[in-house]
């Protein structure tokens, strides 16, 4: 029986174990304050909604990580301060974000999130580490999809150029 062997959570995180749950810890609590404050910018209920989303997910993430890092003798980042409560009539048009803007800064975080997730997942060697990050892809992915097509719905998507018709094949084995 070696020190990696028995039940995960008796066995010591590596370096880079201990690195990607802080950097998620740390990010989560970033999630928060920054979906907090385009809550208020918010404008669409439906946005709203996934937002809200996000900023549950980010506190489940941060009482999760910081669980294993206090019980790993490792001080986790402390959490920013809640904003205060603002209405959208009272954002100035020219401050306010756009549900359009939004939700495109949304979709890019969760992007980003799915690459950290998978990254944890691979680096990780305590099964419990690799799962808790996956089930954060999973619940990431999904989010994803919810605000793909809310912002197809809504118009808001910019696709890249798309290939409607596809150029002939030129030459003769092709």
């Amino acid at each position: 029986m070696g020190v990696l062997s028995g039940n995960p959570k008796d066995e010591p995180l590596h370096y880079g174990e201990i690195f990607a749950i802080w950097q998620g810890s740390t990010t989560a609590k970033g999630c928060v304050s920054a979906y907090s404050a385009l809550k208020f910018h918010t404008g669409d209920k439906d946005l709203r909604a996934i937002v809200e989303d996000g900023i549950r997910q980010a506190q489940l993430e941060i009482n999760e990580l910081d669980e294993i890092l206090i019980a790993n003798g490792i001080a986790p980042a402390p959490k920013l301060p809640e904003r205060p409560e603002a209405k959208l009539e009272e954002i100035p048009v020219g401050a306010r974000f756009a549900d359009q803007e939004i939700a495109a800064m949304v979709s890019a975080d969760l992007a980003a999130g799915l690459v950290a997730a998978s990254t944890a997942m691979g680096l990780s060697i305590r099964e419990d580490v690799g799962a808790l990050f996956g089930k954060y892809h999973t619940t990431k992915a999904a989010l994803g999809v919810q605000i793909l097509r809310l912002s197809k719905e809504k118009g808001w998507l910019l696709p890249p150029p798309l290939q409607i018709k596809r150029p002939e094949a030129i030459g003769a084995g092709v």
